[in-house]
């Protein structure tokens, strides 16, 4: 089992889309789970954005063996514009296989078949998230983001990102910044 390296203080945390960012753009009101904040770049999965034109069912029918009950209740999300067809798996860390990676004690992210056999079959981890794609910015892409007021940064938590409604994740991590934007004013250099 691998792990990511601790020095970098965004691994395990999450962004949260600002109204400056939230402009009906790629990123409008997301929350973003950081899975990796290395040297070389910030890897991250969108936690709130669900997919409605692909299904568990449909990942599952790529799967070696067939007899497994069928899952309509496991929601796909678009982790990101990258590799939008890659699939990961945030989730508890009661489940760990080879390849699975530990962010934190509470969390860790898998990307193998394995996983996703797994939870065909109710053996996967209790707490998951599946998403296709994932979010990436080179380095001091997202540094310099930060500094625009792109995004906030709050700490990560399991009920957040586990056992939060969808269409309540971003107001809640906004809730949970304690920033209260609707009394500033803003404008933005961008066009």
């Amino acid at each position: 089992m691998e792990s990511f390296d601790d020095k970098y203080t965004l691994t395990g945390k999450y962004l949260v889309a600002t109204p400056m960012l939230s402009n009906g753009g790629v990123f409008d009101h997301s929350v973003i789970y950081i899975c990796s904040h290395r040297r070389n770049g910030v890897m991250g999965l969108v936690i709130n954005k669900r997919l409605d034109n692909v299904t568990f069912s449909d990942i599952s029918m790529q799967l070696t063996e067939k007899n497994y009950r069928r899952l309509n209740d496991v929601v796909l999300y678009s982790g990101g514009p990258v590799e939008q067809v890659r699939g990961m798996v945030l989730h508890s860390t009661d489940y760990i296989k080879e390849g699975s990676i530990l962010i934190n004690q509470n969390v860790a992210v898998s990307s193998t078949m394995e996983v996703l056999t797994d939870i065909a079959f109710n053996q996967g981890p209790s707490e998951k998230l599946i998403a296709l794609g994932y979010s990436f910015w080179y380095p001091q892409q997202l540094e310099n983001e930060l500094y625009e007021n792109d995004w906030l940064v709050i700490d990560g938590n399991n009920d957040l990102l586990f056992r939060t409604k969808d269409e309540e994740k971003w107001q809640r991590a906004m809730d949970e910044s304690r920033i209260k934007f609707d009394r500033f004013v803003y404008t933005t250099g961008r066009s």
